[in-house]
């Protein structure tokens, strides 16, 4: 199979894939159904980048291998996560408030956004396709480097969600905004770890010289998830229905805490 073709077929994969669930939230499911199907099928697109054979981009079948195994677990645990959120109930802030947004043509607008989504999943696929078939054979000072990033970025992402739901499963913390752990050095702690999980897969890509250039799409992945989390579909929705919502003790929170880089936490000043 050409290269080509691979991405051609994931194209329509993750298309179908994101209609279908378009489809369900027509019929009255829940929002949160989106980003536990994209999930899933940008971890499988992950696998097929990296395992499916591709005529002149063999690559080392360790690296491949290995590649794969941290997409499945990125995707497994971050699926799986806002699988369970979503049977629990109630309607995903973000999508209620496009909704309310789009008004009268809020089905087709989702659909649209929806195929957006898809093609995201398909950018990011690219930056997995670089990283297993980088060349370079046996095992590179960058490829250590980078699944240890991966690696951190998994287990970074699945603590500061334990954290907070912890923290939203006491009553005591009702209507409280979450400062504890992880979310006392950065406003969203998971989209950053979601991040460097990316920039993992670049560095593997790259390799310890960049001498292939192809290594360099792995960028494609960090430069656009940055884009999204910081600018676009995290962070701006999600602090919007938090000052909606928590008002003078979100405010004070975002005076004390960064956004999205950890850092210690500010003093408010006092006048």
């Amino acid at each position: 199979m050409s290269a080509a073709a691979l991405f051609l077929l994931l194209a329509a994969a993750v298309s179908l894939g994101m209609t279908a669930v378009w489809f369900a939230v027509m019929k009255g499911a829940e929002s949160g159904w989106v980003d536990t199907v994209w999930s899933f099928l940008a971890g499988l697109a992950g696998l097929a980048a990296a395992l499916v054979p591709v005529s002149g981009w063999e690559g080392d079948w360790q690296r491949r291998l290995l590649l794969a195994a941290v997409a499945a677990l990125w995707s497994c645990r971050l699926g799986l996560h806002i699988l369970r959120r979503t049977l629990k109930g109630g309607e995903d802030p973000r999508y209620a408030k496009l909704k309310e947004e789009w008004g009268e043509r809020w089905r087709w607008r989702l659909f649209l956004f929806l195929q957006i989504q898809a093609a995201a999943a398909l950018l990011l696929t690219t930056t997995i396709f670089a990283a297993a078939r980088n060349p370079a054979t046996g095992w590179q000072w960058s490829d250590i480097a980078g699944i240890a990033i991966m690696l951190i970025a998994v287990v970074g992402e699945g603590i500061a969600d334990a954290q907070l739901a912890r923290f939203r499963g006491d009553d005591v913390n009702r209507d409280k905004v979450c400062d504890i752990g992880l979310w006392g050095l950065s406003r969203h702690p998971n989209y950053f770890f979601q991040w460097l999980g990316w920039v993992g897969y670049a560095v593997v890509a790259i390799g310890p010289a960049g001498g292939w250039g192809w290594g360099w799409l792995g960028l494609a992945g960090p430069a656009l998830m940055y884009w999204l989390l910081v600018h676009v579909s995290g962070i701006p929705p999600l602090e919007a229905h938090m000052m909606r919502s928590r008002g003078a003790a979100f405010t004070a929170y975002t005076r004390r805490v960064n956004a999205f880089w950890p850092g210690a936490q500010k003093r408010e000043q006092t006048t």
